[in-house]
């Protein structure tokens, strides 16, 4: 693997010349060292770094164990509270895992096929246990009616068997409980720099990315993924510090982990938030995001940056978006999130690629942008023609959010918004508004500041509408001469 932990350090010398979020953006189209094996290898521990929040919504932490043998056992905590403080259930997942070969669909992830040999439940409350029982047996066939009486105490550690694969039984529908997630996978590996006092190098951390969790609770179990939930890291090779990870990896069925207490933080918007990693979204879509919020007169700017690989280093078109946004109200159905809706007034397109250039082209005369008119590297305001149909943009129109702010544990502020629908659509009515969040954006500044023009390597001699070059790039001596400083550490 190419050693290239050191561009992080360029970067942060860097930052009298340029905004953070622009470095943040121009460490991400460099990969940052990013490795991708295929096929991967999964064998061992992989935990989740926090407390996930899953459609519905669910709270929950993850524990999976892959054997030399293909053999796995998974571990799925489910909690009360999205801190993952109170917990509600224990699954524990036994059986067989194959990959097979690299996926057509989803660039960069491996397709697996696997097969559940039994799954049983461990009920942490009698509340949990009164609920479950109740789901499954109001809801689920002949063979799982009765599968506790009602009135039945809760016994303390006891594990009841929901699903068997010998007396085919299976009584986790009732639960929501599937396990397509894995039959898609991908495995990443990259340095982190050390970064304590009297330290240099860096250290391993492994991410496993298994496959999306559909966001309409009654599509969940014939859904098969094409994009990836929050991921796992390993065990042995996580990044520092992360309180969690040791906790999770040390509990069991009967022990589940209880998180640490973090304080609720107030939704302070106002300010630039940017991607940390390469996304990616069902249907096949690779994207960074950068935010803007104004928090004076509550309007926004989002830059959408899309691409057509897992690495995000070959750009295919780019979207500005603008408008304004109500004032946040607490979430009645998903604790700790507050409600919002955003008004999109606004939006202007940048075609990247000739692929998106001849689809833009294609386009019905005055359904996006001037008709033949697209080429690369040239923006356009689609705001004219009401959106783009060929993008699925329809101007103007208004979308019911779900937004979190938290502190990671490196006290950088991190920005949730609410999970895009799986089907593609639009969260644009009340009953449409997420009960899960996409991966976080981190605040870059803390007050807003101008990000007219994309700043990226990738994109130098790129010009505007006007015909004005989008891009100084900063000075070749200086930026060896910073290389050279830290290839002296190295």
């Amino acid at each position: 693997m190419v050693r290239c932990w050191w561009l992080a350090g360029l970067l942060v010398a860097c930052a009298a010349a340029e905004p953070r979020s622009r470095q943040q953006l121009r460490h991400l189209q460099d990969s940052a060292g990013i490795a991708a094996r295929l096929p991967p290898r999964l064998e061992g521990r992989w935990v989740s770094t926090g407390c996930e929040v899953r459609p519905g919504p669910e709270f929950l932490t993850r524990s999976y164990l892959f054997y030399t043998n293909r053999l796995f056992k998974a571990l799925q905590f489910y909690y009360w509270d999205p801190s993952c403080r109170d917990p509600s259930y224990s699954l524990v997942i036994k059986g067989k895992l194959r990959l097979r070969q690299a996926s057509w669909i989803t660039r960069g992830a491996t397709e697996a096929d696997y097969h559940l040999h039994k799954v049983g439940i461990v009920f942490h409350s009698q509340k949990a246990m009164r609920e479950v029982a109740s789901w499954i047996n109001q809801t689920s066939g002949e063979g799982c009616r009765g599968f506790l009486p009602p009135g039945r105490s809760w016994a303390p550690g006891a594990l009841y068997e929901v699903l068997s694969a010998k007396t085919e039984r299976d009584c986790t529908a009732a639960l929501g409980f599937a396990m397509h997630e894995l039959s898609l996978v991908r495995v990443e590996r990259h340095f982190q720099p050390l970064l304590q006092p009297k330290q240099s190098g860096s250290r391993l951390v492994e991410e496993l990315y298994l496959g999306d969790i559909h966001t309409d609770w009654g599509e969940r179990l014939h859904y098969r993924p094409t994009g990836y939930q929050r991921p796992m890291q390993s065990a042995l090779h996580h990044v520092h510090p992360c309180p969690a990870c040791g906790i999770i990896s040390r509990a069991d069925e009967h022990h589940p982990p209880i998180l640490p207490a973090r304080a609720a933080l107030p939704m302070q918007l106002s300010g630039s938030w940017v991607s940390t990693h390469c996304e990616v979204r069902p249907a096949v879509l690779f994207l960074t995001r950068y935010f803007t919020f104004h928090g004076n007169n509550h309007t926004w700017e989002g830059h959408y940056y899309h691409y057509s690989d897992p690495l995000c280093r070959q750009p295919t078109f780019t979207i500005y978006a603008s408008g304004h946004y109500t004032q946040g109200i607490p979430s009645s159905k998903v604790r700790g999130g507050t409600e919002l809706a955003f008004k999109v007034t606004q939006a202007r397109v940048t075609p990247m690629d000739q692929l998106s250039v001849v689809m833009l082209n294609s386009s019905a005369a005055g359904s996006c942008g001037l008709a033949g008119s697209w080429s690369a590297g040239v923006e356009q305001d689609i705001t004219p023609t009401n959106g783009c149909l060929a993008l699925g943009i329809k101007l103007p129109h208004t979308e019911y959010e779900l937004f979190k702010t938290e502190q990671d544990t490196q006290e950088r502020s991190l920005l949730y918004i609410g999970e895009r629908p799986t089907d593609g659509s639009s969260p644009d009515s009340p009953d449409k508004r997420p009960t899960s969040y996409q991966a976080p954006l981190v605040q870059c500044a803390a007050a807003s500041e101008e990000f007219s023009n994309y700043i990226s390597l990738k994109y130098v001699g790129r010009k505007d509408a006007n015909g004005m070059e989008a891009l100084k790039p900063l000075p070749v001596a200086f930026l060896l001469f910073i290389a050279l400083l830290f290839l002296r550490w190295d």
